[in-house]
C-alpha cells in the first residue's frame, strides 16, 4: 500500500477534565453519568448526532438480561433510564402477574414482543422482564440526563487516537468538522465498542467475529392479521416464513418480527449477515447495501404471500450497523464461557447480567495506565463475550467504570488502585445489585 508522510502539526486542546468517556453508546451514557454524579468533571464524546449507540442509532430496541429465574439483577442506571421512559410512553413492559410462568397462551401473546426467557430450556419457555422502548424517546432522555448532570457533551466527533505519555493514557485526539483536536482527562473510559481507545494505547486485545445486523422497521403492517395466520394456519404460515429467513439470510426464524410500541410498525432485528469484519470500511459498506437490498427483496415477497403485511412500507433502517464483535481487550481478567454459564462470583464483581458477575478486574487494561473500558469490548473471550453483550449489562459495566473513573480522578491515582470495598459501596448506594 502506498503512503504519504503527513507533516507534524499542534493540536488544540479544548477541553480538559477529570473523565473523558469516548462513545454515547448505553455503556458511555452511564459512564457519563456515573462519573459526573459522584463529583468528577465529565466530557463524553460521540461520533453521531445523538447518543444511545446501538440502542438508538442501531434500532436495537430491545433491553434484556435484567432476571435470574425471579430475580432482579440489573437496575442502577439502566433501570433509571427506564423509569424516564415510562412517563413518555417510550417503554413497553410485561404485566407483572405474567411474569415467570410457562404457558403456551402466554408465549402466543408475549414472544413477539420478546418477553421471553430465550435462554431458558423450558418448554415453552417462560416469560421474563424485558423492555421494548421508543428509540427517538432515548434520544432525548439521555440527553436530558447528561446535560442534568453537567456532563460536557461533544457530539459529531470522532475518536482518532489515544493520547499517551510512557504508559499513561492523558487524553484523546478527536476529529471534527472543527478538524483535530485533543480531549485531556485524569482518567480516559473507552466504551467506543471496537476498542478504539485502547488498541491505540496498546493494550493487548484479540479480535473477534460475530454475526452483522443491519436493523428495520415496517410500517403498514396489521399485527392482528398477521397473528391470526400464524395461529390459524400453522403449517402455511411456516412454509412461508421459511422464505422471508432464507431471503434475509438468517433472522430469529419466525419471529423475524416483533412488536413496537407504534401501531401497524414492527421491529426486524434483521438481516444478518455473518461474513461481516466490523472494522472493514468494505466490509461495513456491504453491510449497508446488501442489507437493504435483502430488506426490499423481503418486502416484496411479505406483501404478496403473508397476510396482514399487504400494505407494508420501510419505516427506516439503522443509521448505524449492528456489530457485535470485533476487538476484545485482554486485561487484567479475561471472562470465559465458564465463567458466564456457571454464574461464577467474584471479590470484586462490580454487577451482573441475568445470571453471570462481571468483576472489576475485566474493564482494566494490562500495562496501561489511567484508562477503564466497559461494554462490548470488555476483556472477555470471544464466546463468552457473545453471551454477555447485551444492553443491560453493558450500562452495569459503565456505571462501575464512571464511578471508579471519578474515584480514581479525586484520589489522583490510577483507577488499578481504586479501593475495590469503597466503590462496591458505592455502586450500592447508587442502585447498582452487585
Amino acid at each position: 500500500m502506498r503512503s504519504i508522510e503527513e507533516p507534524s502539526r499542534d493540536i488544540p486542546v479544548v477541553a480538559e477534565a477529570d473523565v473523558v468517556v469516548v462513545g454515547g453508546g448505553p455503556s458511555g451514557l452511564a459512564a457519563a453519568l456515573s462519573a459526573a454524579r459522584n463529583g468528577a468533571s465529565t466530557v463524553l464524546v460521540e461520533r453521531y448526532g445523538h447518543v444511545g449507540g446501538l440502542a438508538t442509532g442501531g434500532l436495537v430496541i430491545y433491553l434484556d438480561d435484567w432476571f435470574d429465574g425471579a430475580q432482579r439483577t440489573v437496575a442502577g442506571i439502566a433501570k433509571e433510564v427506564v423509569d424516564r421512559l415510562r412517563p413518555l410512553g417510550g417503554v413497553v413492559e410485561p404485566a407483572e402477574e405474567t411474569l415467570f410462568k410457562s404457558d403456551w397462551a402466554l408465549w402466543k401473546t408475549h414472544a413477539r414482543w420478546g418477553f421471553i426467557a430465550f435462554h431458558s430450556k423450558r418448554r415453552p419457555k417462560e416469560t421474563t422482564y424485558c423492555v421494548i422502548f421508543d428509540a427517538e424517546m432515548l434520544k432525548y432522555v439521555a440527553g436530558e440526563m447528561l446535560v442534568e448532570a453537567g456532563v460536557i457533551l461533544r457530539l459529531h466527533s470522532w475518536a482518532a487516537t489515544a493520547l499517551c505519555d510512557g504508559e499513561r493514557v492523558v487524553g484523546v485526539a478527536v476529529e471534527s468538522k472543527e478538524g483535530r483536536q485533543a480531549l485531556l482527562g485524569k482518567v480516559v473510559i473507552d466504551t467506543t465498542g471496537d476498542g478504539d481507545v485502547f488498541a491505540t494505547a496498546g493494550a493487548d486485545f484479540v479480535k473477534g467475529q460475530y454475526m452483522a445486523t443491519l436493523a428495520h422497521r415496517l410500517g403498514g403492517v396489521n399485527t392482528e392479521r398477521a397473528l391470526r395466520f400464524e395461529q390459524e394456519e400453522p403449517d402455511e404460515f411456516k412454509t412461508r416464513t421459511r422464505e422471508v429467513v432464507q431471503t434475509l439470510g438468517g433472522t430469529w426464524g419466525e419471529l423475524w418480527w416483533w412488536h413496537t410500541g407504534r401501531d401497524g410498525v414492527v421491529w426486524c432485528n434483521c438481516p444478518h449477515l455473518r461474513d461481516i469484519d466490523g472494522l472493514s470500511v468494505d466490509d461495513l459498506t456491504r453491510l449497508e447495501i446488501e442489507g437493504r437490498r435483502r430488506i426490499l427483496k423481503n418486502l416484496d415477497y411479505v406483501r404478496v404471500h403473508l397476510p396482514g403485511f399487504e400494505g407494508a412500507y420501510v419505516v427506516d433502517t439503522a443509521c448505524q450497523a449492528d456489530i457485535r464483535q470485533t476487538r476484545l481487550l485482554v486485561g487484567e481478567y479475561v471472562l470465559t464461557k465458564d465463567d458466564v454459564v456457571s454464574g461464577r462470583t467474584f471479590p470484586d464483581s462490580i454487577g451482573r447480567g441475568r445470571s453471570y458477575h462481571i468483576p472489576y478486574r475485566t474493564l482494566l487494561p494490562r500495562g496501561v495506565e489511567n484508562l477503564l473500558v466497559a461494554g462490548r469490548c470488555y476483556s472477555a473471550t470471544p464466546d463468552a463475550q457473545k453471551i454477555s453483550r447485551e444492553i443491560p449489562p453493558c450500562m452495569v459495566m459503565g456505571q462501575a467504570a464512571g464511578t471508579a473513573g471519578a474515584m480514581a480522578a479525586y484520589a489522583r491515582t490510577s483507577p488499578r488502585a481504586v479501593d475495590l470495598r469503597e466503590l462496591r459501596a458505592l455502586l450500592t448506594s447508587q442502585g447498582a445489585i452487585l
